[in-house]
């Protein structure tokens, strides 16, 4: 018999999944093309009036590519659309937005001590920023600002990093680094759907009709394309934040969050040079391990919430209240709060796992989720059951949850 978290707990996986498997074949593609024109040869003159080639050797056989600048002389007769892993990754990630942030408001999105949002209210400046967001971005691209790409790059890291700012002015941690990672995701698919593939589809309609493509098309699709190649690793360290509580756990995840970009510049710079033929610029690699120093040590600032409420209040409260809660808190208290403590007791931990402190009444009734399905559903918890909980423990749990659960209607 599954009950509403098992389900839950499934739908999650079963979505991440999905956005993994979606994000591998869009990053994968995108990087691919991104290393193919950056290393065509473009000093031959060939008989196709392609604007580059390139030989190429993969599994176990040889590709002949070329690359026309504007457009081929006639439309072929199958051409290969990429555009759905793109799609698929924005719609499966805001899937699992849905369903871990917006259904899990008041676990994970809202943190009081920043600001007390009700959870319309929380779920509304996540939708709100999302569409915002890709209206400033591409109204600045418009602009004549966008004809000068150095320029336009310098203003769009001004306003990721006000975007990250105003994130952690609103969310929880965990849910400021993921929302500037969806606010970026976000501009990277309405690049594919509302101008890349548009214009594709003009060059194409132009071809159709007989009519010489306007290269300008290209060169806008170039440089959206240009922009997703440099925002890619960012968004992936921002998406997989939310497991690591060093980075976004501090009062200084808005400014580490800044410095991810940086270091995404600074990688795709190295690759996109060696894919150029241009050298291998090792310098990147200092800059993205000092960047990344200066992360670690951002990080091991104090807490932003060192100091947690010692009652527990919202959700919470039910689960606090609930028969049963007296036992389950001796129990976590005696097999999980070794290690889940603001001060770990288990030899080699210098910090809680994940964050997670089980040391107070209030600590142990927000994580009553996790607690059911680590320790109670599963034996995920403790780890290799180094503190020996018994069966008749985990029942407990199971007993308190689904206690909560009815005594919750």
């Amino acid at each position: 018999m599954y009950d509403i978290a098992t389900i839950g707990a499934w739908v999650e996986f079963a979505v991440r999944w999905l956005h993994v498997i979606t994000a591998i074949a869009w990053i994968g593609s995108s990087f691919y093309f991104i290393a193919l024109d950056l290393g065509l040869h473009r000093d031959r003159n060939l008989a196709s009036g392609a604007d580059g080639e390139e030989w190429q050797v993969h599994g176990g056989g040889f590709y002949h590519v070329q690359k026309y600048l504007v457009a081929p002389a006639q439309m072929p007769s199958d051409l290969v659309w990429f555009k759905w892993e793109s799609y698929w990754t924005w719609l499966s990630g805001f899937m699992l937005l849905v369903v871990v942030y917006y259904f899990g408001s008041e676990f994970y999105l809202i943190d009081p001590n920043v600001m007390d949002l009700a959870p319309w209210q929380a779920i509304g400046i996540s939708f709100v920023s999302l569409l915002v967001g890709w209206v400033v971005y591409d109204q600045l691209c418009k602009s004549r600002l966008g004809q000068n790409m150095n320029a336009l790059m310098v203003v769009l890291f001004g306003v990721l990093v006000a975007m990250a700012y105003f994130y952690t002015s609103v969310f929880s941690g965990r849910a400021a680094m993921l929302h500037l990672g969806a606010f970026t995701a976000t501009i990277m698919t309405a690049n594919v759907a509302h101008i890349i593939i548009p214009n594709q589809r003009i060059v194409v309609a132009d071809l159709i009709a007989g009519r010489k493509p306007d290269a300008k098309y290209g060169y806008i699709a170039k440089q959206r394309s240009t922009h997703n190649n440099y925002l890619t690793l960012p968004v992936i360290f921002l998406m997989l934040s939310n497991h690591y509580p060093l980075a976004f756990a501090t009062e200084y995840t808005w400014i580490i969050a800044s410095l991810v970009f940086l270091m995404g510049v600074t990688i795709r710079h190295f690759f996109n040079s060696m894919h150029a033929r241009k050298g291998r610029p090792y310098w990147t690699w200092a800059a993205t391990a000092i960047l990344f120093i200066i992360i670690m040590a951002l990080s091991t600032a104090p807490m932003f919430r060192a100091d947690e409420p010692e009652e527990a209040s919202g959700p919470a409260l039910r689960f606090a209240q609930a028969e049963g809660f007296e036992d389950v808190h001796d129990i976590v208290l005696g097999r999980c709060s070794m290690c889940h403590a603001q001060e770990p007791a288990w030899d080699g931990l210098m910090w809680a796992p994940k964050g997670v402190r089980l040391e107070t009444e209030a600590q142990i009734a927000s994580q009553a989720r996790a607690i059911y399905l680590q320790a109670g559903v599963s034996h995920a918890m403790p780890p290799a059951n180094l503190s020996y909980m018994e069966d008749e423990d985990r029942a407990a749990i199971r007993a308190w949850y689904q206690a909560a659960l009815k005594q919750g209607g």
